[in-house]
């Protein structure tokens, strides 16, 4: 069963803007300014440039393959079982510590409203809005993108208001010393802000619910990080202006305190809404995006398959936000601040690292059927890049973030091993990269088939008869050049059988017809046809001959055939697979995919796949 096709461009803008502002700008700021001064601006400018790699890589793996999951089925598809099983814990872990530090946030700046509340009830503040987003989630995630579109902008609107007044009241010398440590410092700040811009493409988790996933995805991640981006660079910079650097330093309320600097009580009890609205936000998306990781995992057989059930009644999966939400609940109740923070932003490195180099397998291992409709610029270095940045901040981080690292690509290897390894056949793309390398056919047809389902219900491809016709045709993939008369020979014993036609009568039908006039309708491509005996017949030949097929001496040797054989009652039909084939043939770039298919179901599916107007 599918998910539900619900969210919109400005449901996606909403859930990866709200995915980002929370924590990192309403809890992270004071952290980060007491190790590195003022200069903390620049470490989320860095932060933020860091992203962009994995942004790239993310939109493009994400309208190729828009499926739930999101950077799970990307590394799974591309890198193998083990990557996937290690991607998908991963993926799932590090969403939910952050959607459960956005819950903790919740406590903390309910307790600027109340002053007197408990640890235990702010735990329990937290637990309570987990489970209503839980039950949000469940019922729909079109009423959950609704609910988030209503929260982003009015937070949004609450910013712009800060900024408007805040800028006129800021001390510029509270900006020196600018960089008071070492260099080094800020470079291991922006790992620790880091997770302040992982939300951005946690929207590729819920791809599948996508409305128009080719343009909606990478538009709507694109203008969330450019607003987000300003909106982190410029609020910091002005709290800095704002607020004295001794109250500053380790607050967990930093954005308040800036408020309360030139609004008093009330600015910060505005501000302070505000960050519930941001939490309560990324809580939200959190849930949404994080449960759709188990689902996916269920579906390729690496979690148990009850993960992978969808209720009936809302087509949400049930099962995955309840385990989800679970999991955060336990968090949130025995995990600490620091742990929250260095734990989920080694986690999103680790996986951003592994996004890049699955844009590298899937381009480098040659499958026809990854088509996505967002490519990456300056491939492959955005993606080198971006590798070698990640690993230098997991390095900078420290040793607590090596050992988590180390510790859930142990995890991922001992559950793929004892589970899951047994359960799955899937070729990954990177045995395609092997078998072009080793000049072997070391992969099998699965992973081009997924690819096929996948793009045609992105492009939302609706099967007609011409559609089924490919899928059961014959196809001749030849060797060596060959006059006209040896093609047709081969192409009548092919097709005698099917059409009930004897070989050497369905020859003289074909010779026949290219004497009457060629059937040659452009340079490199020939669509013979001929009418046979009965009624209700209609079939198609695929035919490709690199070398060329020499119809006739003034025309350039055919590499494309297409043969068409059908009863006088089907003569109708026959016009309307000339004009499937006209459209087909007409579309860029088909000749170089024709050509570079590596065999006789890439061929089929360079046909399927075409953007053409289907009947119905």
């Amino acid at each position: 069963m599918n998910l539900k096709k619900e969210l919109g461009l400005l449901d996606v803008f909403c859930i990866a803007s709200g995915a980002m502002l929370s924590s990192g700008l309403f809890v992270l700021p004071g952290l980060a300014f007491a190790k590195t001064g003022p200069a903390v601006i620049v470490a989320y400018l860095l932060a933020a440039v860091l992203v962009v790699p994995a942004m790239f890589s993310k939109a493009e793996l994400a309208t190729a393959m828009p499926k739930s999951g999101g950077t799970y089925f990307f590394i799974e598809r591309s890198l193998g079982g083990y990557a996937g099983a290690l991607g998908g814990i991963a993926s799932w872990f590090s969403l939910s510590f952050k959607s459960a530090f956005a819950l903790i946030g919740i406590g903390a700046f309910a307790a600027l409203v109340y002053p007197d509340i408990t640890e235990m009830q702010l735990k329990l503040v937290a637990v309570g809005c987990c489970l209503f987003f839980m039950i949000l989630n469940m019922v729909s995630a079109k009423v959950a993108g609704k609910v988030q579109v209503v929260l982003v902008f009015g937070l949004l609107i609450v910013l712009a208001g800060y900024i408007f007044l805040g800028f006129g009241h800021i001390r510029f010398q509270r900006y020196v010393p600018f960089m008071p440590s070492a260099l080094g410092s800020v470079f291991a700040t922006a790992g620790l802000v880091f997770i302040s811009y992982g939300g951005l493409t946690k929207i590729a988790g819920v791809a599948e619910e996508v409305k128009n996933p080719r343009r909606n995805l990478p538009l709507g991640m694109f203008a969330a990080f450019i607003v987000v981006s300003l909106i982190y660079v410029v609020v910091i910079t002005i709290t800095i202006g704002l607020v004295d650097p001794a109250q500053l330093a380790g607050s967990l309320t930093p954005i308040s305190l800036g408020a309360s600097a030139f609004a008093g009580t009330w600015g910060s009890v505005i501000l302070a809404i505000a960050a519930l609205t941001a939490f309560i936000t990324t809580s939200n998306a959190g849930i949404l995006a994080a449960s759709r990781f188990p689902m996916a995992m269920s579906r390729d057989r690496l979690l148990p398959e009850f993960f992978g059930k969808i209720n009936e009644r809302f087509g949400t999966p049930h099962v995955s936000i309840l385990v989800t939400s679970a999991f955060m609940i336990s968090v949130i109740l025995f995990l600490g601040l620091e742990d929250f923070v260095k734990t989920a932003s080694t986690l999103k490195i680790v996986l951003f690292l592994l996004v890049n180099v699955s844009v590298i397998i899937m381009r480098e291992s040659k499958i026809q059927n990854y088509r996505p409709s967002f490519r990456s610029p300056l491939y492959p270095w955005m993606q080198i890049f971006g590798i070698v940045a990640y690993l230098f901040l997991i390095v900078e981080m420290g040793a607590v973030p090596l050992l988590v690292t180390g510790g859930f690509a142990v995890l991922g290897f001992i559950w793929f091993r004892f589970y899951a390894r047994s359960r799955i056949d899937r070729k990954a793309a990177l045995i395609r990269v092997v078998g072009r390398v080793t000049a072997k056919e070391l992969a099998g047809r699965g992973l081009e088939k997924e690819l096929r389902g996948i793009l045609m219900e992105r492009d939302n491809i609706i099967e007609d008869r011409f559609d089924h016709l490919i899928k059961e045709c014959a196809i001749l993939d030849l060797e060596g050049s060959m006059t006209s008369e040896a093609f047709f020979r081969t192409v009548s014993d092919t097709l005698s059988e099917s059409v009930n036609v004897d070989a050497h009568a369905l020859f003289d039908l074909f010779m026949e017809r290219e004497k009457m006039s060629s059937t040659v309708v452009h340079p490199g491509l020939a669509i013979p046809h001929v009418i046979v005996e009965g009624s209700h017949q209609f079939d198609i030949l695929l035919a490709r001959c690199k070398a060329g097929i020499a119809f006739s001496d003034d025309q350039p040797p055919v590499r494309t055939v297409f043969i068409l054989l059908g009863s006088r009652d089907e003569r109708n039909y026959h016009l309307r697979a000339l004009m499937a084939i006209a459209q087909i043939v007409q579309e860029e770039g088909f000749e170089a995919r024709w050509l570079r298919a590596g065999s006789l179901e890439a061929l089929r599916d360079v046909i399927l796949l075409s953007n053409r107007k289907r009947d119905g």
